[in-house]
């Protein structure tokens, strides 16, 4: 839903800018993140917000490099951007703004009054509603009006999105994300991750991917892209019988659009815009009812990545591979830190 100041009450205008910077924030933790880590804090001072990612949070061993924990956080930084915007705000960013501070990603201001919210409105909408699929898609294809739509999106945020059209390519990639899950399974630093970011039921953080938020047994789609092995053969996850009513299953469920964001450096600036073109695509797509179901595990095994970027991507560097289309099923549970728990204090 589109941010909204309190009513009934006269709220100094200092106060009010106060207000409306936390509300901002509040819709920024409910970008989509890796594992869904939510590597990211705000620290206040005044009304400047500066975003910092949080090493801690970090798949050491999926992305030593932290290239997913950025993208996580230009996801946020997006998020955090558009929701000021919808509350009347032209917000001011400045990307990397101290090269001493390498966590330090984003110095954000309000900015001044601004009227312009229409596409603001429209996309901050989706925020609460954007989730991320776990399994297949409807038949029902995506229009190709849209498609082009979030190609203009992803350019505006200085990235790319790359459609595989190509049965082969199509046929190629999932092979390849297939590749990557069994190495990932064998890798014991890889596992242990898993563990940390997919609790076991009965788990009570606001953070990680619950047994809710998967499906116990995924449809086989063709070609077939592996969903992340969060249940480490415990049988956790939704049953069937809710992940897919009888109902809706009725026919096959399909793969979906493939995509790929993509982008001409791959430096940690380039990183942020990826998570900002990302997290723009897809609140453009959950307004046309669509889901994205990420498989980036390839793009996590340096060997594949530089394979995909060499055949696949024009020799553009890959940092988002997923699926997307109309989901199937019932919205799956998702769980995020309160803003008290992310909002730290100015060093």
């Amino acid at each position: 839903m589109t941010p909204t100041r309190p009513s009934g009450t006269t709220v100094p205008p200092d106060q009010r800018l106060a207000l409306d910077v936390r509300q901002a924030i509040e819709a920024a933790v409910w970008a989509p993140s890796v594992h869904n880590t939510q590597p990211w804090t705000f620290a206040l001072h005044g009304s400047r917000v500066s975003l910092r990612a949080d090493p801690d949070r970090r798949l050491a061993a999926a992305d030593p490099d932290g290239r997913e924990m950025l993208i996580s956080c230009g996801a946020a930084l997006f998020t955090l951007r558009i929701a000021l915007r919808g509350l009347g705000y032209a917000p001011k960013i400045r990307l990397l703004p101290d090269p001493d501070r390498p966590h330090l990603l984003a110095d954000v201001l309000p900015g001044e009054p601004s009227a312009d919210r229409e596409e603001p409105d429209h996309l901050v909408a989706h925020v609460r509603h954007r989730h991320t699929h776990r399994g297949g898609f409807r038949p029902t294809p995506v229009r190709a009006a849209l498609l082009s739509t979030l190609r203009w999106d992803a350019e505006a945020e200085g990235a790319r999105l790359i459609q595989a059209v190509e049965p082969h390519t199509k046929g190629a990639l999932a092979a390849l994300t297939q590749v990557a899950e069994h190495v990932q399974r064998l890798d014991p630093a890889c596992a242990a991750e898993a563990a940390r970011w997919a609790p076991a039921p009965g788990n009570t953080r606001q953070e990680g991917v619950h047994h809710e938020a998967y499906p116990r047994q995924e449809p086989h789609t063709e070609p077939y892209f592996p969903g992340r092995d969060f249940a480490r053969g415990f049988g956790w996850g939704v049953p069937p019988e809710a992940a897919c009513p009888e109902e809706e299953g009725a026919r096959q469920p399909v793969t979906g659009v493939v995509l790929m964001i993509v982008t001409a450096g791959d430096a940690p600036a380039d990183w942020l815009r990826a998570g900002q073109a990302l997290q723009r695509v897809l609140l453009r797509a959950a307004g046309d009812g669509l889901a994205a179901a990420f498989h980036t595990q390839a793009l996590e095994v340096p060997e594949l990545r530089a394979f995909i970027r060499s055949r696949f991507c024009h020799g553009l560097h890959p940092q988002i591979l997923m699926r997307l289309g109309e989901p199937v099923g019932p919205e799956l549970v998702t769980v995020r830190r309160s803003v008290t728990a992310v909002i730290v204090d100015e060093p």
